[in-house]
């Protein structure tokens, strides 16, 4: 017996050094490879900008639990570059010597989903300063849309394919309703709302859009068309009725079309676009590409010039609320009421922090949650200033944890407002009754089960509920009459859950600013009188070295499930199957304790 010990202790051990060891030497190779190491910039070098990169506020995901969450759920399937990002790595081009162009390359799958139109309107403007330093900026895409072209249109040559087609036929938003499935299926669903123009629940119980909800989204669709038409119209040295001309009299344009029209500057392939890049950047004709450098990897030099340019103990916080509002932490793409109340109580204790910005781009969700992180921007605006940057959409709950701040800033292309709430109450009596399973309850109290969904809610029921929604509205507006210093019947009057574009929003006195994130942090800086003695902290903090562990070791199951999802990337039926998906997934983050929301209309889309 005594040897068996001995034995096993020794096998053990003998396993737990290996083991260790194993391991060590696993993470001393992955630190290794993992250490960042500065990019090398050769002299005329063109910064090439992809275009299927999909910009977002934050970075793809900010801890160790949200890695392992998309890797097990394959959610990390797209490639994603944060805002701040591609605006601080264009504006250390533009004053780089050793860079000579920007190459956009349009070129990707999802080229067209590079970011909403706020978001391209920050990039616009950070290559139009690009451009005014009297660098080049070169263009090229098979088939233009109109997200890809409102930024490609900036550059100094736009180029399309012989192949390709050119899109100009204005914007759409084309909602998906579920009402008569429900109804085949044997779901019911019962509405309690407040604002006419609160369309959230129209999918679930009508077929097409109200009058109400078709008139808000004409209005949205038409202010944004109506920007779109102007900052294209003015690098293309056209007039905004011309390019409505082109929409309304041609739609889809053939390359030479497109050329005719002022559109593009020239019908070519590829290799001939990477010649003139040659020609450009001086490369031998022998070379099999231009001199170049990614965006994605440059940013690592713009980051570090950044961060030699500001070093202060005065810091303002940049808190970014990014997606649903849920209540609770919530999880990848999410906005935690917990979470993000906690983090921005840290921020108000936090003396070095001196102001902050609250960057939102969400289309609302928890009521209950977005009012904990509202009382949380009203507690630190008491202590230092609070300046929201508002980026695609920042709507409903997205407004409401905004409208206490010092200032709002908004791009005119946001979409905001939406000051609604609502409630969704389904049911599956018929749905289970059809299939032979019934229910039978005992209690103790009139409404003891009013939370069931076997049954709808009775008029007694729908009475408490409404009377809940009503509650939480006139809150709301009286909130936004409060902070924004308006008549309770004004708000009334742009309340009632109707969506307004920034540009409308500030007429109306919802936002105060025209302006993306970089004139929100100027303007914080300003009221917090710190001149130019300022560094930024970024909240959510950019991923530790755990993080990029981890992802080194998942990026194989990632590859393989991007590659496996690229073949259907264009397929109409899957792209509609997957907007479904979107849409029912929504529900999934409606965990409001009193079943309350305040979100904009279910997935608006603008294509």
């Amino acid at each position: 017996m005594r040897d068996f010990f001995k034995h096993t202790f020794a096998t053990v051990l003998g396993l737990l050094i290996f083991f260790g060891l194993g391991t060590g030497g696993l993470i001393l190779m992955l630190i290794s490879a993992t250490r960042d190491t500065e990019p090398q910039v050769k002299d005329k070098s063109v910064l090439v900008f992809d275009m299927s990169v999909r910009i977002t506020d934050t970075n793809p995901s900010s801890g160790t639990g949200d890695l392992i969450q998309k890797a097990v759920s394959g959610q990390d399937n797209d490639e994603t570059i944060a805002l701040r990002t591609v605006l601080n790595a264009i504006d250390a081009a533009t004053k780089d010597k050793r860079i000579v162009a920007i190459y956009l390359d349009a070129c990707g799958e999802t080229a067209g989903k590079v970011g909403g139109f706020a978001t391209l309107k920050e990039v616009r403007q950070a290559l139009e300063r690009f451009k005014a330093a009297g660098k080049k900026i070169i263009a090229y895409n098979v088939d233009w849309d109109e997200p890809t072209y409102y930024l490609g249109s900036v550059a100094d040559t736009i180029v399309v394919n012989p192949m390709g087609m050119m899109e100009m036929n204005g914007l759409r938003s084309e909602t998906m309703f579920l009402a008569g499935a429900f109804e085949k299926y044997g779901i019911g669903v019962q509405v309690i709302r407040v604002g006419k123009y609160k369309s959230a629940v129209e999918p679930f119980v009508l077929k097409q859009m109200s009058s109400e909800n078709r008139a808000q989204v004409q209005r949205l669709l038409e202010d944004i068309w109506g920007e779109f038409r102007v900052s294209v119209g003015k690098s293309r040295k056209l007039s905004p009725q011309q390019v409505q001309a082109i929409a309304d009299n041609q739609g889809l344009l053939q390359p030479e079309q497109a050329r005719k029209s002022r559109l593009v500057d020239k019908v070519a392939y590829f290799d001939e676009v990477v010649s003139d890049l040659k020609q450009l950047t001086g490369n031998d004709k022998n070379d099999k590409y231009f001199r170049q450098i990614r965006l994605s990897t440059y940013a690592k030099v713009a980051d570090k010039s950044v961060l030699q340019k500001r070093q202060s103990q005065n810091k303002i916080a940049v808190v970014y609320a990014e997606g649903e509002i849920v209540s609770g932490e919530g999880n990848i793409k999410e906005v935690g009421g917990d979470r993000l109340a906690r983090q921005l109580r840290r921020i108000r204790l936090d003396d070095d922090i001196k102001a902050v910005v609250l960057r939102v781009n969400s289309p609302g969700g928890s009521a209950t949650a977005s009012d904990v992180i509202q009382r949380e921007v009203r507690l630190t605006r008491k202590q230092k200033p609070v300046v929201v940057s508002m980026g695609d959409v920042a709507a409903s709950g997205g407004y409401w944890i905004s409208t206490y701040a010092n200032r709002i800033f908004a791009e005119p292309n946001t979409i905001t407002g939406s000051i609604g709430v609502f409630g969704l109450l389904m049911n599956v009596q018929k749905l289970a009754n059809d299939n032979g399973i019934t229910w039978d309850v005992v209690k103790t109290g009139k409404y003891a089960d009013s939370q069931t969904i076997s049954r709808p809610k009775t008029a007694q029921e729908l009475a408490i509920y409404q009377g809940s929604v009503n509650r939480i509205y006139y809150q709301f507006v009286g909130k936004v009459a409060e902070s924004r210093q308006l008549p309770q019947n004004k708000v009334q009057e742009i309340a009632q859950g109707r969506v307004w574009s920034g540009l409308a929003a500030k007429k109306i006195g919802l936002v105060d600013n025209i302006g993306g994130i970089d004139s929100a942090i100027n303007y914080a800086a300003k009221i917090a009188k710190l001149g130019n003695d300022w560094e930024l902290e970024q909240y959510p903090n950019s991923r530790s070295l755990e993080e990029r562990l981890l992802k080194n070791l998942l990026s194989n199951t990632n590859i393989a499930s991007k590659n496996a999802n690229k073949t259907f990337q264009f397929d109409p039926l899957t792209r509609t199957y997957e907007r479904l998906r979107e849409d029912l997934s929504i529900l999934g983050t409606m965990n409001d304790p009193l079943d309350i929301y305040a979100r904009l209309p279910f997935n608006l889309r603008i294509d």
